[in-house]
């Protein structure tokens, strides 16, 4: 039975986060955004703090953690900076996760500890230009040579695609459309023919580092291959089920520190005489948002019970991502609403909030393929 109350770590999480975020996020985040600047030195701190290896185990570095605790912290950084809580996700699900999951001990004891810190920060590479979500199509490859592989390609949207110390890259290693024929490698930032590329220049989420990572005669040892060959796909199918909890929970932080601001100023804000909350106009919108809020937060702690007890969660996963990624679009761009002229500024957060919140409905797959993914789950 889920429990909806919080346990001691999480309340212990969003303390820390908040105490945190007060003195080392949200004096700089307006400062950030605007110069497209990564904050490095904000994660290295987040790794002092356990945030970068939440899931990792304690005998890896790690905080030992399970997905209520994780789910949390993504919440709590995305109400303050959701550029934050993209980049620490991405970290900690897809490059830590894919390595936890499917990486051998020797992998493990020598990737999870320096990951887990924040010592090397990760990136996942998975999405090219002409592919995006038709993966079975990628163009970059992987050539055997002896006991080695070549590979030669390019990924985009990459998380960290410049910055990253360490990256889990699925390249093709068969034939085009064969799910069997994709592998996942381990690639050392500073391996020859291992480059990161142009940085891209976006509408939201500016303070996470988004990049290409391009290949050319990169030579890897068969010793970083992830799994086994050929797995590389079904291995990404998996990790994604654990990113789209993610991506909805950060969805849930736009979305609950864009209704946190909205309540405060429509308190504040008079007009008549009156303060704006009391009109029915601002207090039935409020309603209807603090309703999608709780909703979404529902559907996305189910997701992280399950994952927590093993579960398949490819259709809780899907479905808390896409709802949650809608509630975000939707209670941002209703902030901005309230806030009226002042919601179009950069004064206050609520225009950052609508800005962030559409990179929801299309990291990780867009909504339309979350629906893809839930009508397929729930007709087998």
């Amino acid at each position: 039975m889920l429990d909806f109350n919080q346990n001691e770590n999480q309340r212990m999480i969003a303390q820390m986060i908040r105490d945190f975020g007060a003195k080392e996020i949200t004096p700089f985040r307006k400062e950030w955004d605007d110069k497209q600047f990564f904050p490095m030195e904000v994660f290295k701190k987040l790794g002092e703090l356990g945030l970068m290896g939440v899931l990792i185990p304690t005998e890896y570095g790690g905080s030992g953690f399970g997905y209520t605790e994780y789910v949390t912290a993504i919440v709590e950084l995305s109400k303050l900076d959701p550029s934050v809580g993209l980049s620490m996700a991405a970290h900690n699900s897809l490059c830590s996760g894919h390595i936890m999951a499917f990486g051998s001990e020797e992998q493990k004891k020598k990737y999870l500890p320096k990951l887990a810190s924040c010592e090397w920060l990760g990136a996942w590479g998975l999405t090219e230009p002409n592919t995006g979500s038709d993966a079975g199509n990628m163009r970059t490859v992987a050539k055997k040579e002896g006991d080695h592989w070549i590979i030669n390609g390019a990924k985009n949207f990459i998380t960290h695609g410049v910055s990253g110390d360490v990256a889990v890259v699925i390249v093709r290693t068969g034939e085009i459309g064969d799910s069997h024929g994709m592998t996942a490698f381990i690639v050392e930032r500073g391996t020859p023919g291992f480059e990161g590329g142009r940085k891209e220049d976006k509408l939201g989420m500016r303070a996470s580092e988004t990049a290409e990572m391009i290949f050319t005669d990169c030579k890897i040892h068969e010793s970083q291959v992830l799994g086994e060959v050929g797995d590389g796909f079904i291995q990404s199918m998996k990790v994604l089920d654990g990113g789209r909890i993610s991506i909805a929970a950060l969805g849930q932080g736009i979305a609950e520190g864009a209704l946190e601001a909205s309540i405060q100023y429509s308190k504040e804000r008079h007009q008549f005489n009156k303060p704006i909350s009391s009109f029915q106009g601002i207090s039935f919108k409020l309603a209807d948002m603090a309703t999608q809020v709780e909703a979404s937060s529902l559907l996305i702690f189910k997701a992280a019970d399950l994952k927590n007890r093993g579960e398949k969660v490819t259709l809780a996963g899907a479905q808390a991502k896409y709802f949650s990624s809608e509630v975000a679009v939707s209670v941002s761009n209703d902030a901005v609403q309230i806030f009226g002229g002042y919601g179009f500024t950069k004064d206050y957060p609520v225009e950052k909030f609508y800005r962030d919140s559409k990179l929801c409905t299309i990291g990780e797959g867009t909504s339309e393929i979350q629906k893809m993914v839930i009508a397929r789950e729930i007709l087998k």
